[in-house]
């Protein structure tokens, strides 16, 4: 049995006249947090769509040294300009920090949140 039968069946119960009242509330408070659940996630799955950074954001990014330096120092800029150029030569399609590579995995999996 799958979650979707399993709400069906929920349903037919609490429009059942044996179901009672407390158990009718529950499932209407379960059912709507579902609608909730569900928007929620479509907003999460929208949030990571929208920010996944590609190679060629992350080189403009990355050449685009004031920006760089902001955010990773001159230092860090440095390594940032190399593992970007590296990430295009090797023909990966996204940053490979720890937000895009998970941001990645969940949208590979995005089925397993909509279950």
């Amino acid at each position: 049995m799958n979650k979707q039968t399993l709400i069906e069946r929920l349903k037919e119960m609490s429009a059942s006249p044996s179901c009672c009242d407390v158990v009718k509330q529950a499932v209407k408070v379960y059912l709507a947090s579902l609608a909730f659940e569900k928007i929620a996630v479509d907003n999460l799955l929208a949030a990571l769509e929208d920010n996944l950074v590609d190679v060629d954001e992350m080189l403009e990014t990355a050449h685009n040294s004031d920006e760089a330096v902001k955010y990773f120092g001159v230092e860090g800029a440095k390594k940032f300009v190399d593992n970007a150029e590296a990430l295009k030569a090797s023909g990966a399609q996204y940053c490979n920090c720890l937000a895009c590579t998970v941001a990645r995995e969940v949208l590979d999996n995005k089925d397993v949140l909509r279950s």
